[in-house]
């Protein structure tokens, strides 16, 4: 089968022709939180630089695009709402804070708020919206396992954020299975459904075993960064997950994009297709269809 038979092949199984990448950046500032200021960038250079990448997506049958950048780490509303109506892309943002890298990107009243304050921080934010843009879903960061008090704070305000708004709350987690086990234990324990709490960078963790009790408890899986560099192993993540039974609890993504503020043209900014061209054509039609379109749906819903 080419390429563009198999372009068709999926196109003509998904609802619409229409894929969701789950974990994208458009703009990301790692200066940190107590740095970050206006002004660091030029929303038109970012504007240039990512509209042609986005149109690539569009074409390619993308019709929403998860944008994971936090508050206090390049968060834009208004410049992700601007490229959302120039490329005809929904461009879902997020609330929420990120507490991984030990903490550098955490704003300063975080420290010391209970975690139902900082979860009332990010409900009002789902509800009222962000400079006219209403939040899709609740972005975390956590360090290695065991978590410290200060993650495990953050994991039960966005639990508690969850319960109260029903969104999602994705949670970087560096700190492979443990960690993720240990975030959806919090979950439950806040009477919160692990459906509502995704595992993001699971493909950190290379004993699968543990993928399949995270998935297995109700929680998603989300395997992204995929890049040429790391297919193969990516690749054996979907197939394991496949072979289990367990594919309904699967995402998959590239983690791209990212225009740096600060550096020189935005730095290294990848773009968002090799998952298109490249990823997506060594997976079964059926798989592509799950992970690509319903399982997105399920796990964030739809609006």
């Amino acid at each position: 089968m080419t390429r563009r038979e198999w372009l068709e092949t999926v196109a003509a199984a998904l609802p619409g022709g229409a894929t969701v990448l789950v974990h994208e950046h458009v703009l990301v500032d790692f200066i940190g939180a107590d740095q970050i200021r206006p002004g660091r960038y030029d929303p038109e250079e970012v504007f240039r630089a990512a509209k042609p990448r986005l149109d690539e997506i569009k074409r390619l049958g993308c019709r929403r695009l998860l944008e994971c950048t936090p508050a206090y780490l390049g968060r834009d509303p208004k410049l992700m709402a601007r490229l959302a109506g120039a490329t005809g892309l929904d461009i879902w943002i997020n609330t929420g804070f990120y507490g991984a890298a030990n903490h550098k990107y955490l704003p300063e009243f975080a420290r010391t708020a209970a975690a139902g304050q900082l979860a009332q921080v990010w409900i009002r934010e789902a509800r009222e919206g962000v400079d006219g843009v209403k939040p899709r879903f609740i972005k975390i960061g956590v360090n290695n396992a065991p978590l410290n008090d200060l993650d495990r704070k953050l994991v039960r305000a966005a639990a508690i954020a969850a319960r109260e708004t029903g969104l999602t709350a994705a949670s970087h987690t560096s700190g492979g299975g443990p960690a993720a086990l240990e975030q959806i234990e919090i979950f439950r324990a806040e009477r919160v459904s692990p459906a509502r709490f995704v595992w993001v960078h699971a493909h950190i963790e290379k004993d699968h075993a543990l993928h399949a009790e995270a998935a297995r408890a109700g929680a998603w899986v989300e395997f992204d960064g995929i890049a040429p560099a790391s297919a193969e192993w990516h690749l054996d993540c979907v197939r394991y997950m496949a072979r289990s039974g367990l594919l309904h609890r699967t995402l998959i993504s590239q983690d791209a994009g990212w225009y740096h503020a600060g550096e020189p043209g935005g730095g290294d900014y990848r773009g968002y297709t090799y998952i298109y061209t490249d990823f997506l054509p060594r997976l079964r039609p059926e798989w592509v269809r799950q992970t690509m379109a319903v399982n997105p749906v399920k796990a964030f819903g739809t609006a």
